[in-house]
């Protein structure tokens, strides 16, 4: 059976979170997010990038602001907003609490 639609769908589950976690450690543009996925072997294009960031920003969960590019066009950079920090604070919560509810069952599985 092929995993690749699978896994898929767990990374794009997850990737919300994973964006978010990346904007806790600081403002970033769109290509800070991509390299700081890549280097968590998250490889995601921008065309996946820019809806969720556009839907982190109509959640209030994150805003941007507009920096004048020395090549090249304006840059947005995007930040958490405080009820971002907040949503990712429970969101890692419940992170844990599914991690743990899945080792359990891998566990106990072995166990039977």
């Amino acid at each position: 059976m092929n995993t690749g639609k699978s896994q898929a769908q767990l990374r794009k589950g997850a990737l919300e979170l994973c964006v978010l976690r990346v904007l806790a450690h600081g403002e970033a543009y769109t290509s800070d997010i991509t390299d700081a996925l890549k280097q968590a072997e998250l490889l995601v294009v921008e065309g996946t990038l820019y809806p969720l960031l556009s839907r982190l920003k109509n959640s209030g969960l994150c805003t941007y602001r507009w920096e004048e590019s020395k090549s090249g066009p304006p840059r947005k950079y995007y930040s958490l907003t405080p009820t971002g920090q907040a949503y990712l604070s429970d969101l890692n919560d419940e992170w844990e609490r599914l991690v743990t509810s899945i080792e359990q069952l891998k566990s106990d599985e072995l166990n039977s």
